[in-house]
């Protein structure tokens, strides 16, 4: 139960600190939020904990957020930018990845006590950003494609929910099935794979339906270059 309410309030700063982020910095505030959370997403995805008795990993949260950047930016400012996005975010998780590789590469001095901590997380991130970054390609680009072919055939103000969630119900499938085969396959037992592949998607998908609110208070906002 700890975990179930920490992660409510988990939720809440998430999107807390989205909707500041967007306030305080407009439009290039959404894609330093993506760069953040692409990058967060990653390195929270090695923990995992338990939920209803189910063993899901963390990252979920902040990694249905990078969803609501994109379609924001593709409901406030078109699917120009919000493919911009999905290749600016694509450029960080590959910069991230690189970077952290060589600095594991340093030898440590005799008393340095963070390279164990570094090689945890980071070591199984070439798997996990290979993962993550076929699976974030694929349905950044496929959400951004269903999310415009949505705004014109629903294209009402008050229809923001169904283009928002419509978009991410396809999206998020594809890309939970897509990262946790190649992220996880052969890491985890079977038996947990498919668990955390069934909670993976099923958090990301409840958690981004859970922030259709969030959109419309976003949509709604004077940011500083408006």
């Amino acid at each position: 139960m700890f975990n179930v309410m920490l992660g409510v309030g988990f939720a809440l700063v998430n999107y807390g600190l989205f909707l500041l982020c967007y306030r305080l910095f407009g439009r290039m505030g959404l894609y330093a939020w993506l760069g953040m959370a692409t990058v967060l997403a990653n390195i929270q995805v090695v923990k995992t904990i338990e939920m209803f008795g189910l063993v899901m990993t963390l990252g979920n949260t902040i990694y249905a957020s990078i969803y609501l950047t994109s379609d924001l930016l593709n409901e406030k400012y078109g699917e120009k930018a919000a493919k911009k996005v999905v290749w600016f975010g694509f450029f960080t998780l590959i910069a991230t990845t690189i970077i952290m590789q060589l600095v594991l590469l340093f030898e440590p001095q005799a008393s340095d006590i963070s390279q164990p901590a570094l090689k945890t997380i980071f070591g199984l991130m070439p798997q996990v950003a290979l993962g993550s970054l076929c699976a974030y390609f694929i349905s950044q680009f496929v959400d951004v494609k269903i999310y415009s072919w949505l705004k014109r055939k629903c294209p009402g103000r008050n229809q923001l929910w169904i283009r928002n969630n419509g978009s991410t119900l396809v999206s998020q499938l594809l890309d939970s099935i897509i990262f946790c085969t190649i992220a996880f396959w052969g890491v985890y037992p079977m038996d947990v794979w498919w668990e955390i592949l069934l909670t993976t998607y099923l958090i990301k998908f409840l958690v981004s339906a859970a922030s259709t609110p969030i959109l419309y208070i976003a949509r709604n906002m004077k940011v500083p270059e408006e």
